[in-house]
């Protein structure tokens, strides 16, 4: 890697999202010049439109390192730290101030819609001489004016907000869905606020199985009380496990097991019912409602739906750039075996940095939520340290670059390879201890504890 080229261009900050905006603290504090690409007109456009939403990681999970050093030199302290933000709290107490730093502030571009990136005078063909050209970012502003302006790295944390999956099964829109796209809504809708009329008293259906579906369904299910005409159904690919309700009091996140726990309930309560397995082939508008068919031929009639399947990353603006992806999530190709869900779900993942994010095109990263793919366990904790680390290793700092650490909050539910065995170990990678078997078990011998018992059969 040669961090050394074009000193005197600008890093590309591509999003002025939460961790976009932690990589410019990081680079304001190094002193490395840059600029930020924001699409929306105003910091973290895509948080805001899920403002209304409540992380289920408390705010000391929420905030960067180096974004606390800066804010804290304005008399900023951060809120309380264990409790849980809203998408819109994060906004106004945290990314907001932090956007409208002097150190920042001045260096992003909003309403700044990157169209490409690519090397100046190259398409992603070309060899000889490519890491010596600069790269070239197309940008489209409000007005419709296209710029274009030279960087000597990129930092992609554009996320994956703008790119959701569809109702499909089978990965692609399910037909009709595109022509039904008046009564379907993707993502989390705010049913219980600003969009409450939509669905009061209406028949609604939520395809999906994860946390975005959950919230959905529970607050479906608190408008479900003040409206009891409201009626939920819950459309899943395969019949619901205890799995599938998470870790409830074994997860270190008190709020997201309690989501699992309260969803799982509000089933047992009869306030929602479930259809699974059931797998979309088809959507239909009929005269006064949506009809979803799954691939057996089995229909279910409603008034709206949610599709709740979670996000993947576009990769449409980077065609001429040289990426390495892992064959089917579409994360960074290293991360992929320690994320894949088709064999992990314990949520802890070995601390990474520039080491694991590197791609074939030299000074090229993609962070954040982006670098997980279609992976669905991101926290932005993952997307901090990613950032500290590849910005490090900018400034020219290669020992901080690779000195990465990162312990994250355990799903309480693990299996898949080495979890879920004697001797497996639950609670993250090694230490510097050679008797611990994880972060986990280091940190309750560090404290003089047995450790985190990972050796007991069934822990995981």
């Amino acid at each position: 890697m040669n961090f050394s080229l074009h000193p005197k261009l600008p890093v590309a900050v591509i999003g002025a999202g939460p961790v976009g905006l932690a990589a410019a603290a990081h680079l304001a504090e190094r002193g490395v010049p840059f600029v930020v690409f924001e699409a929306g007109n105003g910091p973290a456009a895509a948080v805001r439109q899920w403002g209304h939403v409540t992380f289920f990681s408390p705010w000391r999970f929420n905030v960067d390192s180096a974004a606390e050093r800066l804010l804290k030199e304005t008399g900023w302290t951060m809120p309380g730290p264990d409790r849980d933000p809203t998408g819109q709290e994060l906004i106004n107490d945290y990314l907001a101030p932090l956007a409208a730093l002097p150190a920042i502030a001045p260096n992003i571009r909003y309403g700044a819609k990157l169209t490409a990136v690519t090397r100046q005078g190259m398409d992603r063909v070309p060899s000889k001489g490519r890491e010596q050209r600069p790269f070239e970012i197309s940008v489209t502003h409000g007005n419709g004016k296209m710029e274009r302006s030279l960087a000597r790295a990129v930092i992609d944390a554009s996320g994956t907000w703008s790119a959701p999956n569809p109702g499909g099964a089978n990965g692609i829109p399910a037909l009709g869905e595109k022509e039904s796209a008046s009564r379907i809504t993707t993502g989390i809708p705010d049913v219980f606020g600003v969009q409450r009329k939509r669905y009061a008293g209406k028949r609604v259906v939520v395809i999906g199985s994860g946390h975005s579906a959950m919230d959905s369904i529970l607050n479906l299910a608190r408008l479900k009380k003040e409206v009891p005409a409201t009626e939920i159904i819950w459309a899943m690919r395969s019949v619901p496990s205890d799995k599938t309700f998470g870790g409830g009091s074994d997860d270190q996140l008190a709020n997201r097991g309690a989501l699992g726990k309260r969803a799982k309930d509000s089933i047992a309560s009869d306030k929602v019912s479930v259809e699974a397995p059931f797998r979309v082939h088809s959507f239909a508008l009929k005269k006064d409602a949506i009809e979803i068919t799954d691939e057996t031929g089995k229909s279910i009639a409603a008034d709206e739906v949610i599709v709740a399947t979670g996000f993947r990353p576009d990769f449409s603006m980077l065609s001429e750039i040289r990426l390495d992806l892992h064959p089917w999530l579409e994360c960074t190709r290293e991360l992929g075996p320690l994320i894949d869900p088709n064999e992990h779900s314990c949520g802890d993942v070995p601390p990474h940095g520039v080491k694991e994010l590197t791609q074939p095109e030299n000074n090229f990263f993609i962070v954040g939520m982006k670098s997980y793919g279609r992976a669905p366990t991101f926290l932005m904790a993952t997307g901090y340290e990613q950032v500290r680390s590849v910005v490090a290793a900018l400034a020219g700092d290669m020992e901080a670059a690779l000195d990465t650490k990162l312990v994250l909050p355990q799903t309480g539910v693990c299996e898949g390879l080495g979890h879920g065995e004697e001797g497996g170990c639950c609670g993250g990678p090694k230490l510097s201890r050679t008797d611990a078997c994880c972060n986990l078990d280091a940190i309750e011998k560090d404290a003089g504890k047995a450790g985190c018992g990972c050796s007991i059969a069934g822990r995981c």
